[in-house]
């Protein structure tokens, strides 16, 4: 079985104290870089105020190594393929941001230096949450520092719930029990959506019935989408729509950005949705304030169904002039004051197990139950460069897509995206 799930004693290891300088960490040794320039790369998008933040630490940067931070935003629907173009030209930057699922393919390609050994030198191996590093982890080396990530839970309205006498669910069938009764009082409402072209809404369940998506046997990885757990977990998410009617057709085709607009617009409610969302909510609608909560994707018959736990590494690329430079923004953004004003100005959670403690002791409604799925309940798609080309075929996808829209069974569905996962993968 995979390690999925990032257990609470890890967070003891706040206890430690790992040390870090004033501007963010600087436990690898300062750098002198007077004169010299960092070229950096950046999401687009993640924090609305980005520019305003990478002036803060480029001051920070300056006053610490005499270099220049020089900041490029990048869209993230361009991103993979600027990185490719510019890996091809040898055109890379000294250090940018790349999604988890990108991390490996890069390194396979040979762009990125391995960074372990200044991760040990810091004093940070034990710092790392889990999840982000394995993924950030090829070959046995380290490529991509933890930056952040954030998981996907049941986001519901607690004033419908109230209303209507309902206690948020904490099992399958209770999830089915409630959306039935908001169905009847409330037809205008889409009680629970399951969109369709949002992979990353259907692997809890495939997890949560003991499931698997793809694991490497020897040399050769194997789907599991098609095992009878597999299948009983994505029947289950597509019955919500199929056999119960709690979603609607036009959710068929629905990305996550359709179920966070449709809950704004007090369409929905309840969702899985991103431990990110809460703010851009209450933004969007500001009278939805106060009436919304989270709670972790429940277990079939309790418990709590693992999520993904997607975001960003920090990786150094072998174009990098001054790798030890390079190396000190990375620690200065993922440890310490950096590191926290992140993931407060972004809603993710931070990549250091130690900046934790403040979400998982938090009692917010919508920031302790997102806390208990990252760090209990937080796993990691298989991490090969080929599930990135699963990706973009969007396997996952077309499977829900084709079960949703009754064009195939859930054992045909399953048994051919295990099949086209099984050739990419493996290279047919």
């Amino acid at each position: 079985m995979r390690k999925r799930t990032l257990p609470l004693a890890v967070l003891a290891t706040a206890a430690l104290g790992l040390t870090a300088c004033a501007g963010g960490g600087s436990g690898s040794g300062d750098v002198s870089a007077d004169g010299q320039t960092l070229t950096v790369w950046i999401m687009q998008g993640t924090n609305p105020d980005s520019e305003a933040f990478f002036k803060e630490v480029g001051s920070a940067f300056k006053k610490e190594t005499g270099a220049t931070l020089k900041v490029e935003y990048v869209q993230w629907a361009d991103a993979h393929d600027r990185f490719v173009t510019s890996i091809a030209g040898n055109t890379t930057p000294d250090v940018a941001e790349t999604g988890t699922t990108w991390t490996a393919e890069f390194a396979d390609a040979g762009a990125l230096a391995p960074i372990g050994d200044y991760v040990d030198k810091a004093g940070l191996k034990d710092d790392l949450v889990q999840g982000l590093a394995d993924s950030g982890t090829y070959d046995g080396e380290l490529y991509g520092m933890p930056w952040y990530a954030g998981v996907r839970s049941i986001v519901y309205r607690t004033d419908v719930f109230e209303e209507l006498g309902l206690k948020a669910p904490t099992t399958w069938q209770e999830i089915v029990d409630a959306g039935t009764a908001i169905k009847a009082a409330k037809p205008d409402m889409i009680p629970f959506p399951v969109p369709g072209d949002a992979e990353f809404t259907a692997y809890p369940w495939v997890w949560g019935a003991g499931g698997e998506v793809s694991e490497l046997d020897g040399d050769t990885w194997k789907s599991g989408l098609a095992s009878d757990d597999s299948r009983k977990g994505i029947q289950f998410w597509t019955d919500l729509a199929t056999k119960y009617d709690l979603s609607s057709s036009g959710a068929t085709t629905w990305k996550e950005t359709d179920v966070l607009d449709n809950f704004v617009q007090d369409k929905v409610a309840m969702a899985i949705m991103g431990s990110w969302t809460p703010a851009t909510i209450v933004e969007k609608n500001p009278e939805l304030e106060g009436k919304f909560a989270a709670i972790p994707i429940p277990g079939e018959d309790g418990g709590m169904s693992p999520s993904v736990l997607g975001g960003s590494h920090l990786s150094m690329f072998n174009t990098s002039k001054n790798k030890d430079l390079a190396f000190q923004f990375i620690e200065m953004m993922t440890t310490g004051k950096f590191a926290s004003e992140w993931a407060e100005q972004t809603g993710y959670f931070p990549g250091q197990t130690s900046l934790l403690s403040d979400s998982t002791e938090s009692e917010d409604p919508l920031v302790k139950p997102f806390a208990e799925q990252f760090v209990d309940g937080g796993a990691s798609l298989p991490v090969t460069p080929k599930f990135g080309a699963v990706q973009a075929k969007k396997t996952t996808n077309a499977m829900i897509q084709a079960i949703l829209s009754g064009s195939k069974s859930v054992d045909q569905a399953t048994t051919d995206a295990a099949k086209e996962m099984d050739d990419i993968m493996n290279g047919k």
